[in-house]
């Protein structure tokens, strides 16, 4: 073939590939197109708001609130809880500020988001907009939005002015951070990781812990994550109910857990608040931690004579729920199993009673004392925390030493583990504090002997 002919049909084979590539190239997305704020804008402004008076309370500080790293091995991503608290926004690797020394409220965000780039899959990976998304200052109520490269100089500006800055790092002390410690073997969290890395870029900056700022925010639960943390105890009841089926002997754990999980899916839960904790006979005997020390424990077969725990909990909307309960493998408490259960929902019950505004956590654990028989005291776990805060974690921010007021949800759970006669008893409820006393969320799972005999006999 003529040379002019082979160039002219390499030229037009290259246009006709050029053209088939482009006419395939996917579109930019946009941030919006694929996710929305888990609630009305106005939620995420006046919780910032809130933060900034709170900041201003205490003697002022510039807060920085990190995001998650977007990096994935497999998971779905989950924000963290303090930059969903105050964005709404699943952005990944930024950095909300804000700044009580000049009433800033700004966000450090990436221009693009790399999870959805790769220069050899243009069309898989098409690219979107994070800081540069023109619809973001509207839909997310923040309006000064800067590149992440700039945070640098902003805390450089700031230290060298000698102005102090705050991170939550989960401590229930005030005051400075000391220096974050390495160790050879190690997990931090993405605060620890901060810290350390702002004293080691700025020696000589001052970082004081905003646990307690943070804490006085979360604690209150607003309307409408009261309403998501409802939601999230009803599909958790509906779960439990669903896995009770599946109760009896020769039946494992895990088949307990595929079940109730499975429920959850169904009614809208898109992921367990913690790993389920089921277990039965000598598993009962032993907290989690123990448990869970072992790839393959928390498996074994149910036998008849036994009880079988459940301490379980499903995620709405990022809230959570964490509901616990004892059931009989044979269907039928013994008189034994039965009068230990009676005697620990006593407890709750007496610790429910007392709840109420103004009452302080102490109280509430004199209450739990004086109904504890006293043979069986060294067998209760109650503590400082018969329970624990719920909200965008089982671990929400608390303060021991705070007044229950309105809108506080927490759980009540006082352990039973006696591993003299080999019985372990458990039941665990939210409760939600109200203007007048006590709301129990999870109040439609059964809790007495006689009601949990008659839950299994329905299936």
């Amino acid at each position: 073939m003529h040379s002019r002919s082979l160039t002219a049909l390499f030229i037009i084979v290259a246009l006709v590939t050029v053209q088939s590539s482009l006419a395939q190239q996917t579109e930019v997305q946009q941030y919006f197109e694929w996710t929305s704020l888990p609630f009305p804008k106005e939620e995420y402004t006046q919780r910032r708001a809130k933060m900034m008076a709170e900041l201003k309370s205490t003697d002022s500080g510039i807060f920085l609130c990190p995001s998650r790293d977007g990096l994935s091995n497999g998971e779905t991503f989950r924000q963290l809880d303090d930059f969903n608290y105050f964005t709404g926004l699943e952005f990944p690797n930024s950095m909300l500020v804000i700044n009580s020394y000049n009433d800033q409220i700004i966000l450090f965000a990436p221009h693009t988001d790399f999870r959805f780039e790769a220069a050899s899959r243009k069309n898989d990976f098409p690219g979107r907009p994070l800081g540069d998304d023109p619809e973001l200052k509207v839909k997310s109520g923040i309006i000064d939005i800067r590149p992440f490269e700039e945070l640098d100089e902003f805390i450089k500006s700031n230290v060298d002015a000698h102005r102090k800055f705050k991170v939550n790092f989960n401590s229930l002390v005030p005051g400075e951070i000391n220096e974050i410690k390495t160790s050879y073997i190690s997990s931090w969290s993405s605060e620890q990781a901060l810290i350390y890395h702002l004293q080691q870029t700025f020696p000589i900056i001052q970082i004081e812990s905003a646990y307690e700022d943070v804490g006085h925010l979360r604690i209150i639960k607003s309307p409408i994550e009261i309403e998501t943390l409802r939601k999230a105890a009803d599909i958790t009841v509906e779960g439990i109910k669903a896995a009770v089926k599946y109760i009896k002997a020769g039946v494992d754990e895990r088949t307990l857990e595929a079940e109730m999980e499975a429920t959850f899916k169904r009614l809208g839960s898109p992921r367990i608040a913690f790993a389920s904790i089921i277990k039965s006979g000598p598993n009962s005997l032993w907290p989690w931690r123990i448990l869970a020390s072992h790839y393959e424990r928390r498996n074994r077969k149910m036998e008849n004579g036994e009880l079988v725990i459940f301490d379980v909990g499903c995620e709405y909307k990022n809230y959570v729920s964490d509901i616990g309960r004892t059931f009989p493998v044979s269907g039928k408490f013994s008189d034994e199993q039965k009068r230990i259960l009676t005697m620990e929902t006593a407890v709750s019950d007496a610790i429910i009673a007392a709840i109420k505004p103004g009452v302080t956590f102490a109280e509430l654990k004199k209450v739990a004392d004086a109904v504890i028989p006293d043979n069986e005291k060294k067998y209760m776990q109650v503590g400082l925390f018969f329970g624990h805060h719920l909200g965008l974690s089982t671990g929400d921010p608390n303060d021991s030493h705070a007044k229950l007021a309105p809108g506080m949800v927490f759980t009540v759970e006082p352990w039973y583990y006696n591993h003299d006669k080999n019985i372990a008893v458990f039941t665990e409820d939210e409760v939600l504090v109200t203007d007048t006393g006590v709301e129990i969320l999870s109040k439609a799972l059964p809790r007495t002997p006689e009601a949990l005999e008659k839950l299994m006999k329905s299936k």
